[in-house]
Parts: C-alpha cells; structure tokens; sequence
C-alpha cells in the first residue's frame, strides 16, 4: 500500500512540474514573427534545408534552442540560431516551444 501512495504521490509531482513548465502559446505565436522569416509563418520552413518546428515535440524545440543558446549545437548556421537563441529569455522559449507544438 505504502508503494502504491508514493509513487501516486512520485507520478503527480512529476506531473505539476511539467505543467508548471508548459509555455504560453498565445505568448509563443507573439514572439515567432522573427522565427518566421526562416521556418516560416505557420511553422513550415520557408528555406529548403531548414527545420519544420509545425506539431515539432515541445520539449525537444525548448532543448534546441536551449542548446544553441548555450553554444552546444554547432555547424551549419548555427552561430545565426545561437545570435537569435541569446536575444530569449527561458520564458520566451518555453512560450516558442508551446507555440510552434501547437500548430498541427
């Protein structure tokens, strides 16, 4: 019994911790216009050879530009999406990542 409460009470914690991470969307489609100009106004890549970020996985949008922000992800252009990534708060890409998830 006692196995059973802890990991209801394990499961409901992980899962408040992951709403209280979910962005805004009506934040996130605010702050896209600038994202716009390479992987276009509704998501889908306006350059061949950029990203789709249209139904992307929240999460792994928010590691990328993390990741790009921090000088992990390297090559190609990323030094134009580190430039864009240091201009974001952790809010604006929690709401970027809401946003761009969103778009089905």
């Amino acid at each position: 019994m006692k196995k059973t409460i802890m990991g209801a009470m394990m499961a409901l914690t992980m899962l408040s911790g992951q709403a209280l991470a979910a962005g805004d969307v009506a934040a996130g489609q605010a702050k896209a216009g600038v994202c716009a100009a390479c992987h276009g106004a509704d998501g889908i890549a306006v350059i061949p050879g950029y990203p789709n970020l249209k139904g992307q996985n929240e999460q792994y949008i928010a590691s990328s530009i993390k990741a790009y922000k921090a000088g992990q992800r390297t090559g190609g252009l990323a030094p134009v999406m580190q430039a864009q990534a240091n201009l974001l708060s952790d809010e604006d890409i929690a709401n970027l990542a809401a946003y761009y998830a969103s778009l089905k």
